[in-house]
């Protein structure tokens, strides 16, 4: 892994760079983002690329099909949308079922073990969304199956997201105007995301792995510890892929949308969700939400409405029940915020409001981060003291005490003030100088992380 991370640092993102800005035709630079978009997938997917490949070809021609089609249109959509969820089925969910059908009706079904396509979860939703728009004649169905293979295997998103819609580069797909100036700011947008993943992320990952390897027994403060540690990593892991996503796609003349906007800042779990992976958010929200009626319906279909959604958000997770239990728990939360506690929320001060928001998304970490529901009432009650407080001499036995300093640097690079500060430089003139060097400081230090400390893959890349 430390191999293939360095080899992509080093060679294959300068390589394609070079290549890409010695052509001048557009037609060429999309033909070249998408082979070497193959290419990186099929570094690690050697076998599941030809299942990608069809992907792109499958959905290209519905979308045609759809666009061409006045009758039976709505049909036509029903079946593509129903296929792509037929192929995410299979290699998600399909060991899941079984074994839950195994587990009810007393059955010895074989389980069948089918290796996850890496991205399967991102690039389907982004054809689903390609095909709803073409439906809807929000967007032109693209015809060169070249431009469209683009768009859906352009590396910078293929494997983490964000969910890009095909609407957010339309006009760039041909009409992008690439310049020195989005090359460097999205060079310095990848430093920062590889910044967060290698040195903030990784540290909180070796936290949050080390203290949830024991028991729940451990007390309440290496528990608060090692959540709030996961927290982290789950946060500076996905954002931090999101950062180098989108500051890639600056360097090729993409400019994708926002995905993380300081969600650990929010006020409430309403709030939270506005900020927190935005694009799988705003897919759900278009695609499913308010096809069902969104909240123009009584309350009863709404409240019905509302756990569908993240019912189908946390198994778009994982093909677990934790990640149904994380989505249905989210879901009771926003139904409350808006029947129940919301207004006297609203009437509390921001720290009150921040501590609930805070206690919410911890405990729905320790959700979405136990798979085995047997243990997660344990790891519930050992927050809230149900095991004793704990104390420090456990967190320096298990040789995580002195990361603490890691924990500060997280808070404070979850919040707005380190981009505050970068903005206020512009009054001293030295703006560009310190945006370099802390760039160049960034990527040497994470380069050298990756060396001496190994690579840990990216949490998003198993869903």
């Amino acid at each position: 892994m430390v191999f293939s991370s360095l080899t992509f640092l080093f060679f294959f993102l300068p390589g394609t760079l070079i290549a890409y800005y010695a052509w001048p035709s557009r037609w060429w630079r999309n033909t070249l983002l998408l082979f070497v978009s193959l290419l990186f997938y099929a570094w690690g997917e050697p076998v599941y690329v030809l299942l990608f490949l069809a992907s792109i070809i499958v959905n290209w021609g519905l979308a045609l099909v759809i666009a061409r089609r006045r009758s039976y249109k709505g049909w036509t959509l029903a079946a593509s949308v129903t296929l792509n969820l037929l192929g995410i089925g299979i290699f998600k969910y399909a060991g899941f079922i079984v074994e839950n059908v195994n587990h009810i009706l007393g059955t010895a079904w074989p389980i069948p073990h089918i290796a996850l396509p890496i991205g399967i979860s991102f690039y389907t939703f982004q054809a689903i969304s390609y095909l709803v728009d073409v439906y809807r004649d929000a967007v032109k169905a693209q015809r060169n199956p070249i431009f469209f293979g683009t768009y859906l295997a352009m590396f910078p998103q293929l494997i983490a997201g964000p969910i890009v819609r095909y609407e957010t580069i339309e006009d760039e797909m041909l009409g992008r105007r690439e310049n020195a100036e989005d090359i460097a700011t999205g060079l310095e947008r990848f430093c920062v995301g590889l910044g967060k993943k290698v040195l903030i992320a990784n540290t909180m990952g070796y936290i949050a792995d080390t203290l949830l390897a024991t028991a729940p027994t451990i007390g309440a403060l290496p528990t608060w510890f090692a959540f709030s540690a996961y927290a982290f990593q789950i946060y500076f892991d996905f954002s931090g892929y999101s950062d180098m996503a989108i500051g890639l796609g600056h360097m090729f003349g993409f400019h994708f949308l926002e995905n993380f906007n300081y969600p650990y800042t929010a006020k409430s779990v309403t709030d939270f969700w506005r900020r927190w992976h935005i694009s799988l958010s705003t897919f759900f929200r278009d695609y499913v939400y308010i096809p069902l009626g969104g909240s123009r319906v009584s309350t009863a279909r709404w409240t019905l409405n509302l756990l569908v959604v993240w019912g189908l958000t946390g198994l778009w997770h994982g093909a677990s029940w934790n990640f149904c239990l994380w989505g249905c728990y989210y879901g009771v939360l926003l139904i409350g915020e808006r029947l129940l506690w919301g207004r006297l929320l609203e009437r509390l001060g921001s720290f009150i409001q921040h501590l609930y928001t805070i206690l919410a998304f911890l405990i729905g970490w320790v959700f979405f981060r136990v798979d085995h529901c047997s243990t997660m009432a344990g790891w519930i009650a050992a927050l809230f003291g149900g095991y004793g407080l704990g104390d420090l001499a456990t967190l320096h036995a298990l040789g995580v005490l002195h990361l603490w300093p890691w924990l500060v640097v997280a808070v404070i690079a979850c919040t707005p003030w380190p981009q505050e500060m970068f903005r206020r430089l512009t009054a001293y003139r030295i703006e560009g100088a310190v945006h370099v060097s802390w760039a160049a400081f960034l990527l040497v230090w994470s380069t050298v992380a990756l060396v001496v400390g190994g690579f840990n893959p990216f949490i998003y890349f198993r869903f």
